[in-house]
């Protein structure tokens, strides 16, 4: 029996069969009042206003205006559109920002689904999942990266990048063919001198990076030693395991996203124009939610920054056996370039040990152990001449025995 059927049979039952209120109720299970609702309706609207009707409220306060559920849907639409993010939270705080009290971002999310603007993603993990680590002040760890972009003719570039732990803000982006130690070194340098140098670094294990996977041969990198002259501490994720550096690569992300929503540069500095707008958009223009959804730039100058420690890396240590070449010379390769260490073409052909310790060489005889000379390396340049002798430099090991001249005859 339908609801509109039986309402009718308890109406009849009390206006034609004489039956009281409480007689129907008890008859047909219902409360005694839904018996007197129903009457009431009989006599006032005849069967019609039987009919079962809507329980939902007859006004919603907390529904969403449509003003602001369309605002929402063209956010999202100019978001996307831009290669900007788009989610509920960066929607709910353009909404703050135009004057409009913003819905909680569940409602949001409800409204994007609803007009089929967000894409299920079952498989992700949620990001409750993650362990976060996050630097305490600025300039406390700097992320460096390397990822790479299209030009029009299909040409593959790099992209260096450098961004700070704690606020995200972009420190330095830049698009090159290539990117070699020496780049990497001069970018890290105007870095410094613009910002201070920060307490430590993280990276992948990239050879422009770190020479630490090189084997001994290549010893410490330009960008090891600029960090060991700053007193920087230098941290690497561990190789294949790109989430210790989790902050920059989902940087990249943001970065492709938004290149991809325009045409490709036709050369390298159309794409550094691009990079240049981009770093200024995104340091400044967009929030982030890592940082309470202030921008990157409010954040950096927020707190006071941090500064390198007072103790200096580990030394660099190594030992290297060699053969003087015919101008009296020898390669070693020092802060990711070869220097060569000057010894006279007298020792031409000479089989030598070279013992460095940080920038300090001594080179002796690999047979005697005879002292042959000393350099202090710089940097600065290729050619390194030998130091003067000083009367405390030793002319052989103190058990070698009496020199001898291997050339002279007996």
């Amino acid at each position: 029996m339908g609801s509109k059927n039986k309402n009718l049979v308890i109406v009849r039952s009390v206006l034609e069969q004489g039956l009281t209120h409480a007689q129907a109720a008890e008859r047909y299970r219902v409360s005694r009042q839904w018996v007197h609702v129903l009457v009431q309706r009989y006599q006032l609207g005849g069967p019609e206003a039987l009919e079962p009707r809507s329980r939902a409220p007859r006004s919603r306060p907390g529904t969403t205006p449509e003003a602001v559920r369309q605002r929402i849907l063209t956010l999202r639409k100019t978001l996307t559109r831009q290669g900007a993010d788009a989610g509920p939270a960066t929607i709910a705080w353009h909404l703050d920002n135009d004057g409009i009290d913003a819905p909680s971002t569940a409602t949001i999310r409800r409204i994007l689904h609803a007009h089929g603007l967000i894409t299920p993603e079952p498989r992700k993990r949620p990001r409750s999942s993650y362990r976060r680590f996050e630097a305490e002040l600025p300039n406390e760890c700097w992320q460096a990266d390397i990822t790479h972009a299209f030009l029009a003719t299909g040409a593959r570039v790099e992209i260096l990048d450098v961004l700070d732990d704690h606020s995200r803000y972009l420190l330095h982006i830049q698009a090159a063919p290539a990117f070699s130690g020496a780049m990497v070194v001069t970018a890290m340098n105007h870095l410094i001198s613009a910002y201070g140098a920060p307490a430590s670094t993280l990276t992948d294990n990239g050879l422009v990076f770190t020479a630490r996977l090189a084997g001994r041969r290549g010893g410490r990198n330009g960008f090891e030693k600029l960090l060991q002259a700053h007193r920087i501490r230098q941290k690497n994720g561990r190789p294949g395991h790109p989430q210790t550096q989790g902050k920059i690569e989902r940087f990249h992300q943001t970065l492709k996203r938004w290149l991809t929503s325009r045409p490709r540069p036709d050369t390298i500095e159309d794409l550094q124009t691009l990079l240049d707008q981009f770093q200024t958009w995104y340091n400044t223009e967009r929030p982030h939610r890592a940082t309470g959804r202030r921008t990157p730039a409010q954040a950096y100058t927020a707190l006071p920054k941090a500064t390198p420690g007072s103790a200096l890396t580990e030394p660099e240590w190594r030992c290297r056996v060699d053969r003087i070449d015919k101008n009296g010379k020898v390669s070693l390769r020092y802060a990711g370039r070869l220097r060569h260490l000057g010894y006279g073409r007298a020792h031409a052909g000479r089989h030598v040990l070279i013992l460095v310790h940080d920038d300090h060489a001594v080179t002796s005889d690999a047979t005697t152990g005879e002292i042959i000379a000393e350099h202090r390396i710089d940097p600065a340049r290729d050619y390194q001449p030998k130091l003067p002798r000083t009367h405390n430099t030793p002319t052989r090991r103190p058990d070698s025995g009496p020199s001898v001249n291997p050339r002279k005859k007996t």
